[in-house]
């Protein structure tokens, strides 16, 4: 991926993420959440919901949340305490000041890896803004590992792909414990008689020639005839063969430019 393309893909990531739609949170275990009854500052909370999905709350005790929305959550302890006599019409507020039971893991060559809340919808654009874009080590493609009904799919999605076509199909909305991995970019390598040898980006449809201009050209003694390429098959043997100009480069190839015998 070149600079601008990664530098506009960051930039449509942020844009994306700021228009996310703010949805109602799932309560589960361990979120922490702050709970006030207006005109009643004597029934405010801030508690954990325990691993049974309960919160124990003033003059009606045990509480379910677990699973709700924070709007049912709200409807459900309103309705226990006019139920219960206790506040006529109550006006219940929950705001959630911890969110730990809906996260997904973002890893791999991301600016801020980490685990992320889903506050309502996200998508895997959404996503990898929050933790910061790809960084300029990073691939064209994200892995996606998406558990589903106690089992797990894995998911391979070209980013550049996505953004060229604007086909947002692939752009998937995540759940809890979802695992989304930016894999390193790909890498060839030079070296012999060119002015910068050593491991390169690989760009996609990559030839010998821009292999030539990326490490600076020959140098002096250089020569372009009979450059090689080195390649591991895949049962990890070596071949070597001749490189034409327009060869194009794979995975972990290595170039070598001869000296010139004249």
């Amino acid at each position: 991926m070149t600079k601008i393309m990664m530098a506009l893909l960051i930039l449509m990531l942020n844009a994306w993420s700021t228009s996310a739609s703010a949805e109602d949170i799932l309560l589960g275990p361990n979120d922490v959440v702050k709970i006030s009854v207006y005109g009643n500052p004597d029934l405010s909370l801030e508690t954990r919901v325990s691993q049974t999905g309960s919160i124990t709350f003033p003059l009606v005790g045990e509480v379910k949340v677990g699973g709700f929305a924070t709007s049912a959550a709200e409807k459900e302890i309103a309705g226990l305490l006019m139920s219960g006599g206790f506040v006529l019409k109550p006006q219940v507020n929950i705001l959630v000041t911890s969110q730990q039971s809906q996260l997904v893991s973002v890893l791999g060559q991301v600016a801020k890896p980490g685990r992320y809340p889903i506050d309502g919808k996200h998508s895997l654009i959404d996503i990898l803004a929050l933790a910061g874009g790809v960084v300029p080590e990073g691939g064209d493609t994200v892995t996606l590992i998406r558990n589903r009904n106690g089992q797990s799919k894995k998911e391979v999605i070209d980013l550049i792909d996505m953004v060229r076509s604007g086909n947002m199909k692939k752009d998937l909305d995540l759940i809890t414990d979802d695992v989304v991995y930016v894999e390193r970019a790909p890498r060839f390598y030079v070296y012999g008689e060119v002015q910068k040898p050593g491991s390169y980006r690989l760009e996609r449809n990559m030839t010998v020639l821009q292999v030539l201009a990326v490490s600076g050209g020959l140098t002096a003694r250089g020569t372009e005839r009979g450059m090689r390429i080195k390649r591991r098959d895949a049962d990890g043997k070596v071949h070597e063969f001749k490189a034409e100009h327009e060869d194009l480069i794979q995975i972990d190839d290595v170039v070598y430019v001869k000296e010139s015998l004249f």
